[in-house]
């Protein structure tokens, strides 16, 4: 079940490869996850040290009046994934025009995991051409109701 999706980034990108991977949470913000409340808009990957890091994910705290006074919402979290799949992704960072950026949050029994994106972003005129493409398919899906 997801928990969070970064919808923006289907329409300001186009996803070459997607990659799962678990992400170190406190106990208050796994909390804070279940209750659907994230802010995955300005949300990226960066690897340093070897490690993969999350970077600008905003997860508010569960209960503000319960949360430690040094809590930082917005803190880098850190992924878990195999030393191939950091190699890879360090190498896709260092190339230029392309992101990592996570595209959702969900639960996988009792963890959570992160699906990751590399990502190339898209030219206005693509944009204009994913917007045409979605009325069409709209103005079609109308007709096929309506007969």
């Amino acid at each position: 079940m997801a928990l969070a999706n970064n919808k923006k980034v289907r329409f300001d990108y186009e996803i070459l490869e997607t990659i799962t991977a678990g992400i170190e949470l406190l106990g208050l913000e796994v909390k804070s996850l279940r209750t659907h409340t994230i802010g995955l808009d300005s949300a990226y990957v960066t690897i340093r040290g070897g490690e993969a890091y999350v970077v600008q994910m905003g997860i508010p705290p569960y209960q503000p009046s319960n949360t430690p006074d040094d809590y930082d919402p917005m803190r880098i979290r850190k992924l878990i994934l195999t030393k191939q799949e950091i190699r890879k992704l360090a190498d896709i960072e260092s190339s230029k025009g392309l992101t990592i950026v996570p595209l959702r949050v969900y639960n996988k029994g009792r963890k959570m995991k992160v699906d990751i994106a590399v990502v190339r972003g898209k030219k206005k005129y693509d944009k204009r051409e994913t917007i045409k493409k979605r009325e069409t398919d709209r103005d079609i899906q109308r007709t096929l109701k309506g007969e």
